[in-house]
Parts: C-alpha cells; structure tokens; sequence
C-alpha cells in the first residue's frame, strides 16, 4: 500500500515543515532557560503559520529495536521516565497527548523495512521517552495533537535509515508533522560545566560546522556517511543513536524547502544542541 493510501483518512493539506531538534539534557523540558524557550517559540510559529498537525510522527535517540522497525501503537501512550538521578519534579511531568492507533497501524503496512521489504511492527505497549515528550512538551504543551514514536533499528546501517526517511517525506503533505529528536555532539564522558564558545571542545565545534555546512549546501544524502569521517565521528559519537535521527528529518526534507537552524549552541561543551527546521518556504 502507497503511504498517502495509509493516510487517506487524514485530509490532504499543504506541506508541513520537518524538524530535527537537539533535546540535550531531560531538564530542559522543565527549566525555562534558552533551549526550553525556543523549543515554545517554534511550536507557537508553526501552529501560527501552517494548518494544525493531524498527528506528530516523532522519532528519538531513545527508543531502539533490533530486528526491525515499530510504531507506538497505544490509544493514551505513557510519559516514560527513561532516566536517572534527576530531581523529583521531572518524574511528575507528563504528557498526555493522545495516540493514533489506526494511523499507526496503517502506517505499519504501509512502509517497509529497507533492510527487509516488509512491513513495520506495532508496539501497543510503548510509551513516549524523554526524546520525544521532553520537546513536544515546550512546542505544543496543550498535548491536544496525537502523537506516534517511530522507533530506530540500531542493528541497521545508516543508509537504511536514511531510506526509511525517505519514506516519512509523503506524510508531510498530509497533515503530519516529522520532528527527530536527537543531538548533533552527543559525548556524556567529555561533559563539563561553563557555556558558550570558549567552552565548546574544538572536535565538536568542527563536527557541528561540517553538518551545518552540508545542511545549507543540499547535500543532505552526505550526512548518511558520517561513519566515514574519521576519528572526529568516534568522538563526537561514541554510539550512534542521538545522529541518526537526523538522517530521519533530513530524507524527509523535499526539493525547494528552505533549512533555518535554531538553539545552535552547546550544553556543557560536547552536546550539540544545533536543530533544523525545513520548511517549504
């Protein structure tokens, strides 16, 4: 089945944006500092400035399958707490936005694994992780817009990731709004305190350049081979998952949508908090 088919219950509408944001630490969904705020500002401009989403098809560093893709499937998904040694009050947020179970599911059928050619799983259990909900929550805090998680098959090399994305761009024209969550520097072991640039370690300013730079060039389907890049991908990256999700929010990107960056700065020196959105104006 076509992916448009899958959505013929949802109305055709004008192209929405997508958007890969850097979600750093889980605190930002609660502290009202610079990366929280602009997280409000963007979602405020996109409900002023396009037709209301249908549904979010979210896709984060934090939920990995092995074996295959899945959606979440769950009519109320759960705020998962996928974290620890965090202060009480981040355990009591919540964010109750409602699933799309039939969406999901005729989107299961829909797409395909590019590693298999069959359909996607359907996770009637999963919740939304800190990856999804800690920015969903600033951008859209009504929580009144059904959201489905996409997960990422970590076994799977980064062109069929990329493929996948390639598959979520239809979706755009209607009705659903693509948002990846990840990070474009994400090293836990080099963190340190301090902001700003004199902060920032060289390795990750020079990583987070490279990937601005291809950004604003076009040459989108060249940040699928950032495993080719040398030592400078083993340090910014030690594992995988929090880049990947670009390549999701990068596929989707269609010709004539315009990229503007956002929170492009880091936290605590080797988490980059650059995020992109496309929009098709």
């Amino acid at each position: 089945m076509p992916v448009h088919a899958a959505l013929s219950p949802l109305p055709a509408s004008s192209r929405l944006p997508v958007l890969f944001v850097g979600h750093g630490s889980p605190l930002n969904a609660l502290e009202k500092n610079a990366w929280h705020l602009t997280w409000r500002d963007v979602g405020q401009a996109l409900l002023q400035r396009y037709p209301r989403p249908q549904c979010i098809l979210c896709i984060s560093a934090h939920w990995l399958t092995g074996g295959g893709w899945a959606l979440t499937g769950a009519a109320q998904p759960a705020t998962l707490h996928d974290f620890h040694g965090f202060p009480p009050e981040l355990y009591q947020c919540r964010y109750p936005a409602p699933g799309a179970p039939a969406l999901a599911q005729a989107l299961a059928a829909a797409l395909t694994s590019p590693a298999t050619g069959k359909p996607l799983n359907v996770d009637p259990q999963r919740g939304l992780d800190h990856g999804a909900w800690g920015v969903l929550l600033p951008m859209f805090p009504q929580a009144d817009i059904p959201v489905v998680q996409l997960s990422m098959d970590i076994t799977r090399p980064a062109a069929e990731h990329w493929a996948l994305g390639r598959q979520l761009a239809v979706l755009r024209e209607q009705g659903v709004l693509v948002v990846a969550s990840g990070n474009l520097v994400h090293n836990l072991s080099t963190l340190r305190q301090g902001t700003g640039i004199n902060a920032t370690y060289r390795w990750a300013l020079q990583f987070d350049d490279r990937v601005a730079n291809l950004i604003l060039a076009g040459q989108l389907a060249s940040l699928a081979e950032f495993e080719r890049w040398g030592d400078i991908t083993e340090v910014c990256h030690p594992t995988h998952e929090h880049f990947l999700p670009l390549l999701y929010a990068a596929a989707a990107a269609q010709d004539g949508d315009v990229p503007q960056f956002f929170n492009a700065g880091f936290q605590m020196a080797s988490i980059g908090m650059r995020s992109v959105q496309w929009s098709p104006d």
